[in-house]
């Protein structure tokens, strides 16, 4: 009994031991440099090592391997004398024969210290080191430095190999902690379901990422609702348009708008008028020179335009030199910003229940698909708004209640204003209508 007792003991030291490897190994692999960094620059130093264990981490992990593989080798030596005894002295009371009792205790055996390793020493730590793999990290690191000097020359030997194994195959040797805008908006999306970041917050950090990918014309002020005045218009239809359209900018074109001359500001119409001037837009110095911008630029690129130019207005043309909108630095900013700063009265997105929106038809692609929380539409490459998809779904211009339906959803045309959509009435579908038009599709 003394044997066997001193068996466990020896059985249980070597599951620690394991647990203590398989912790030490997920808690480092695990733990996030940005989180580590914090707790560093908080003035915990053990932070600072497990940063320096990521960045060279061949010597951890083969002090890791050596460790689990010996503890292994041992548990299943030491494990046969510890059980053995006791489940052959339980089978012998039971009808069965010497040779069936001696195979029975040594595979119970068996099982038995298998089924402990990977309880105790792998799955419960491991789930362990997941919860908090920084924390965990920090108080592991100390001690595995400790078995680093231990085996020390066996670890130089396998490190050796790994390195020059690695080598062979071109493979990498150091981790790779560069962070995308997909890990942002990750994290972004896990503190919203978290809640550290309301929903609010989370949507300005997406439309933030987002304008390295959406276009100015997602943002701009389209070409037929652009106030402008021609260079020889009179000082009555000047204060009339300004009277009806108050911007704090216009356009100023010679014949049309696509002949843009520049643009005038209206505090210096606003100036001439209080000092009894008279309002010619051919005065000198009143019209300066705009800064124009194709419209294959993103919402990024233009930021860095205004930036470069010092500006905060600009044209958008096409390949043509044609004007296709206007677009200023509180369009950038409101697309940001999203509803925080939008009126109410001015959303491109409602949402009358819960599988239905009314949206109007300019509206961005990306918008569209964050509020129907559908992750993509077809040939989503070949058009930016709402309407663009409708006219390349239906190969026309849409007419009042036409209707596409995909991914679940129909989009109806709700009302349409001079070949331009105004409203789109998006509606979620049961799973019987889906299986309904499913079915129709097939019998045609």
């Amino acid at each position: 009994m003394d044997s066997t007792a001193g068996s466990l003991m020896l059985i249980a030291a070597l599951i620690a031991a394991s647990a203590f490897f398989s912790i030490s190994e997920l808690a480092v692999a695990a733990s996030r440099r940005m989180r580590l960094r914090q707790m560093a620059d908080q003035g915990d130093v053990r932070a600072e090592r497990v940063m320096a264990v990521q960045d060279e981490p061949g010597d951890y992990f083969t002090v890791i391997q050596i460790g689990q593989n010996s503890v292994a080798i041992l548990g299943g030596i030491v494990g046969e004398g510890a059980f053995s005894p006791v489940i052959r002295s339980v089978l012998t009371q039971l009808p069965f024969t010497t040779e069936h009792v001696e195979t029975f205790s040594v595979a119970g055996s068996f099982v038995l210290v298998t089924s402990l390793f990977i309880l105790l020493a792998d799955l419960f730590p491991k789930r362990l080191g997941m919860n908090s793999p920084e924390h965990v990290a920090v108080r592991v690191v100390g001690p595995m430095h400790g078995f680093l000097l231990l085996f020390r020359p066996i670890v130089w030997f396998f490190k050796r190999l790994t390195d020059t194994l690695f080598k062979v195959l071109g493979l990498p040797d150091q981790r790779d902690d560069a962070i995308t805008h997909h890990d942002i908006l990750a994290m972004a999306e896990a503190g919203a379901e978290a809640g550290v970041l309301a929903g609010a917050e989370h949507r300005v950090i997406e439309n933030v990422i987002e304008l390295d990918t959406r276009l100015v014309t997602s943002a701009m002020t389209a070409r037929d609702s652009i106030i402008h005045f021609l260079v020889d218009d009179s000082e009555a239809l000047i204060r009339a348009r300004i009277e009806q359209y108050p911007h704090s900018t216009y356009l100023v074109c010679d014949g049309d708008i696509d002949h843009v001359l520049g643009y005038v500001d209206s505090k210096y119409l606003l100036s001439r008028a209080l000092n009894a001037q008279p309002i010619s837009l051919r005065a000198e110095g009143l019209i300066s020179k705009v800064l124009s911008v194709p419209d294959r630029l993103t919402l990024s690129e233009v930021l860095l335009q205004f930036r470069q130019a010092h500006e905060d207005f600009a044209v958008i043309v096409n390949e043509y030199s044609l004007v296709v909108g206007i677009i200023t630095i509180n369009d950038v900013m409101s697309t940001v910003m999203g509803s925080l700063v939008a009126p109410l009265d001015e959303e491109q997105i409602v949402q009358r229940d819960a599988n239905s929106w009314l949206i109007d038809g300019i509206t961005a692609i990306p918008d569209v698909l964050r509020a129907i929380d559908l992750d993509s539409l077809p040939h989503q490459g070949e058009y930016e708004t709402l309407a663009g998809f409708l006219m390349v779904m239906l190969r026309r211009i849409p007419k009042r209640t036409d209707t596409v339906v995909w991914g679940g959803f129909r989009f109806e045309v709700m009302d349409v204003d001079s070949y331009k959509i105004d409203q789109v009435m998006v509606t979620r579908l049961s799973e019987a209508e889906v299986e309904a038009l499913a079915a129709a599709a097939r019998s045609h």
